[in-house]
């Protein structure tokens, strides 16, 4: 018998919301822990700041562009 493996899907840089991003850094935490962690990540990161804010990065919006998911992935990695 073959034995199946499981693929994780494969992450795609695209808009995100917040809470979906947070999730898919941190899926053992609550969402509301997930969204505080990742904003501490990137609140403390003063490179990924410089460069999200140079791309017009708003912190009371909803959601990520695919631009700033893309540059969030680049410092962080891939979740």
């Amino acid at each position: 018998m073959e034995k199946m493996i499981e693929k994780s899907p494969v992450f795609q840089v695209r808009a995100y919301t917040k809470e979906e991003l947070a999730v898919l850094y941190n899926p053992t935490q609550c969402v509301t822990v997930a969204l505080q962690t990742l904003a501490r990540w990137i609140r403390t990161n003063r490179l990924l700041m410089d460069e999200l804010n140079a791309i017009g990065y708003n912190k009371f919006r909803r959601g990520f562009t695919p631009k700033e998911v893309a540059t969030i992935v680049k410092y962080l990695g891939e979740p």
